[in-house]
Parts: C-alpha cells; structure tokens; sequence
C-alpha cells in the first residue's frame, strides 16, 4: 500500500527529502517492509524486498562490471570518487535530514554523518593515487622482486542503523578506487537513506560518463537477503557491522567458502578518569561518549571508571548534566539526545537496568520520556548506574543511554577491569600524567582497537584504521592501510640475467 502523508508529518518530509536527491518515488512506496521514523514512530515508507533471484542477479551484474573497473586506471576511478563527494556536497541538508528522520539523530550529528562521507571521499581520491606496493630486496642476481596490488572484486556491505550511510561509505569510497563494485545491504530499519545515497551515487556515475554500470547496488530485506549475499561465491568480501550474534553468524559462512571477512561488531567501551585529570574536559568528553546518538554508537562509552579520591566530588557534576541535558525531536534546536530506535531497544535498555538493580546498582534516570504528539516514538532519560564491580550486566553490550560507574584505586587495575570484557572496540584515559598515559596505549595497557587520551572513546576520524579486537570481530575500515582489505596481492620476481640462478642455494641442472 501507499504511504498516507499529511502536511508536517514525519512521511511528507521524507518524501520531499527523496525526492530532493532524485529518488524514484516507486522505491519506497507500495512496497511489503514499512519503514517508521523513531522520531514519531510513523510509517515514512513502505519499501520492496529483493527477491532472491534478484539479489544473485545483482551480484552478477557487478562481478561483470568488476571485470571492467579493474583495469581503469586507479586515478581515473579516484575521479568518479571525487564527484561523488560533490553531489554530496550539493545534497548535505536533504541527506542529513533523511538520516534525522530515519534514525533519530539531533541534527549536528547528521550533518556530521554526511561530512563524514565527504571526508572519505575527499581521502579515497588521495588514495587512488598512492596504491603502493614494495620492491623487495632478493638474494638472486640479476633479478627484481616486488608486490603489486590489484582489485578483489565485489565487495558486499552489510550496514547498522546507527551509521546508516557513513559505514557504506567507508568501505564503498575505498572498494571503488580499488577497483571494486559494491553491493550493498542496509539495515532493513534504515534503506530509504540508502536508497538516497543510490540516487546521488548515479547522478556521480552519469557526469563520470564512461563507468561500467552496476558498480554499486543496494539490495533491501532481513536477515534472509543478507546471507544470499554472505554466500555467493563472487562476493570475495564482505564488511559486516552489527552485533557480536551477527558476526557470529557471518564469519563462519564466509569461512567455509574461504571469503574475507571484515567486521565491526560490539563495543563495551571505557574511561578511566585519572587523579590529575582536566574534570571539565572529562566531564565534557564523557557526557558525549555516554549520551550522545542516545546511547546507539558502537563507540559509545558504556563503563566509567573514576579515582576513588575524585569519585564523590565528580559523580554529582556527572549526574547533574545527565538530568538536565535536553530529550526530544530531533529535528528542533537545542536538542542533545534524540529517540531510541524503536520499542524493542526501549525494551532492552529497561532490563539491562532491572538486571543492573537486582546487581545491586543504583540507577539515576532510564525512564521514557512522552514526547507532545509523538505517543510511538521511544524518548528515554540517559541512565546513570553506580555500580560496585562488574557484574555480567556490565560486561554484555546495551545499545542504550547506560553508563556503569565504578570506583577503582590503581591504575593497573582500573586497565585490568577494561579490559576484562568480552569486546574491545574503544576506549580512553583522562589524565595529566605521563607515565600514566603512555602507560595505557602502550601494549600493557588498553587491548582495544582505539585507545584514547583526554578525549572519549567516541568520534573517530576517518584518517585512522576504525576497528576494535575480541569480540569486536578485527576488521578495520575507514584510513590508515585500511584499503588492503579490498584488494589481493601478489608478489613478482622479475629475472632480467641469462641465467637462472635458484633461492637458497638450491641446484637443478638439467
């Protein structure tokens, strides 16, 4: 059916968005999957499943476009790249309005989402041109050695809702000026934004003029479409992010057909706020790391760990801010903490604090928050739970505003209960301290992807490797030497001599 619209609700304002970016207006209506905004809780689309024929069909489409893209010259395809991140540009208000809407987040924050795609953008096109590989020393006259790198194929792109385009974007910016097609599956709570991204893509392909189509495709649908894409043997690669259960799932698929995984799962993160700690700096960064996106990054800081000689000077600053910081729409001015996604996470953050009481916790806030006419969406009071130890409910992952207090009294040991959880995507210390900083990224210290000083766990930039350890899966996506994940190496030894001299001293005269 079609979606029934009025003027000034959450529906007209996202077709009006889509169809500012050139979205064909049969995408997202008419369709089986009913896609609501947790900004009011209505429905805002009703989008179309991919069939699982036309799901293989996809595929196949960019394995054939691959063959062509892998021998444009890395530069070129850097072009078509750096266009993208123009009509990026040009349609940053109506994307990041679309990522409000269907995601939830206050309006800097998608503002800041899209920028995060054209920074990426911007960093593939430098990339394109800087695809290095070594010349090997080798112990054979007369002969060079060396490593080159060439494209993989097609990369498939499983994506969370939380990050509803930039994660696409870190891996599609990179797999494209590798020489790589994308196929991509959104979560099935946030696709109209992909099909956003789809659209302005194309308009990048059509002033590009002569790419192969089909280099990028977005396929919609639930947990059934995406291992069609996890199985097929010309999906060399896929990008994963979701929960640890996703991953779970995914990596032993991709494993007994030999597929690369690259996977970005749970996040348990924490900071340990040091003695000679800045505390407004501190009380800033954590403020940020716990409560922003309402509680839904995956760096999002879960676990703090204060000094027991500033723990009760500091927690009443902290629970004050965490009581007047502003709940609501979005979409208006002044607003910090937006909805939850939907009922079922609302759901999951009431028992995590109902376990996190019968723990012996004592929880400040976590109660819904009745928005003015909007009686489905899930507005909830960020939570504050002090906390003696770390009970399991502070060891598993709620995708929620909760954050765990503890004491602690030395530094190791504050590091040692970090690290004693299952995840180990993010973390950070505050403190003024030298010994204690370098300490804590050295490799006794944090066993996390990211490790931080005097700032949250959260708010990555994109010129650094985004990934974490353990259960957080190992991949790594955005900068760095990321982009290796996307393509294959070989090694070449190049005899330019009229003998053949063999390695290691090895003798074969025939």
């Amino acid at each position: 059916m079609t979606v029934q619209t009025k003027v000034g609700s959450a529906a007209a304002e996202a077709a009006q968005l889509l169809q500012a970016v050139g979205v064909d207006p049969a995408l997202y209506t008419g369709g089986e999957r009913t896609v609501r905004s947790p900004v009011t809780g209505e429905a805002i689309g009703q989008v179309h499943d991919t069939a699982p024929a036309a799901v293989d069909a996809a595929i196949e489409a960019a394995h054939q476009a691959y063959k062509a893209w892998r021998s444009v010259p890395a530069p070129r395809r850097g072009e078509l790249v750096r266009l993208f991140g123009e009509e990026l540009r040009a349609a940053k208000a109506d994307l990041a309005g679309l990522v409000t809407l269907e995601a939830g987040k206050i309006v800097s924050e998608a503002a800041g989402e899209v920028q995060e795609m054209i920074d990426i953008c911007d960093y593939a096109v430098g990339l394109s041109r800087q695809l290095f590989g070594l010349t090997l020393a080798t112990e054979r006259p007369e002969h060079r050695m060396m490593e080159t790198w060439h494209p993989l194929g097609v990369v498939g792109v499983i994506s969370a809702f939380n990050f509803p385009v930039a994660v696409w974007s870190w891996n599609a910016c990179l797999a494209l000026v590798c020489g790589d097609p994308v196929v991509w599956k959104p979560s099935e709570k946030t696709p109209l934004t992909a099909l956003a991204v789809q659209a302005l893509f194309g308009r990048a392909v059509a002033k590009f003029g002569d790419a192969p189509h089909n280099l990028s495709a977005v396929i919609i649908g639930g947990r059934e479409v995406g291992e069609r894409l996890v199985d097929h043997p010309k999906v060399p690669l896929v990008s994963a992010t979701g929960s640890t259960a996703m991953g779970r799932a995914v990596a032993p698929r991709l494993a007994a057909r030999f597929a690369r995984a690259l996977l970005e799962l749970g996040g348990n993160n924490a900071a340990i706020v040091a003695p000679t700690a800045d505390l407004d700096l501190a009380l800033r960064g954590i403020a940020f790391a716990a409560m922003g996106t309402a509680g839904q990054r995956c760096t999002t800081l879960r676990r703090l760990f204060l000094h027991e000689s500033l723990y009760d000077g500091f927690l009443p600053r902290l629970r004050a801010a965490y009581g007047s910081v502003p709940v609501g729409d979005p979409r208006q001015a002044g607003t910090l903490i937006g909805p939850l996604i939907d009922e079922a996470s609302f759901e999951a953050m009431q028992r995590a604090l109902a376990d996190a009481r019968a723990a012996g916790g004592h929880v400040t806030g976590g109660e819904r928050i009745h928005v003015p006419g909007q009686p489905d969406a899930f507005y909830v009071r960020p939570a504050l739970v002090e906390m003696d130890g770390q009970a399991d409910v502070v060891k598993r992952e709620t995708f929620a505003p909760i954050l765990y207090v503890m004491r602690y009294a030395d530094l190791c040991e504050a590091i040692e209960r970090q690290n004693d959880v299952p995840q180990g995507l993010s973390s950070s210390i505050f403190s003024n301290d030298v010994r204690e900083t370098e300490l804590f990224i050295s490799a006794a210290g944090s066993d996390c992807g990211i490790a931080n000083v005097n700032i949250g766990p959260s708010g990555a930039e994109i010129g650094g490797a985004f990934g974490g350890e353990k259960e957080t899966g190992g991949g790594r996506e955005a900068g760095s030497d990321s982009w290796k994940a996307y393509m294959r190496r070989a090694t070449n030894t190049v005899n330019y001599g009229r003998t053949l001299p063999l390695a290691q001293g090895v003798e074969f005269d025939v």
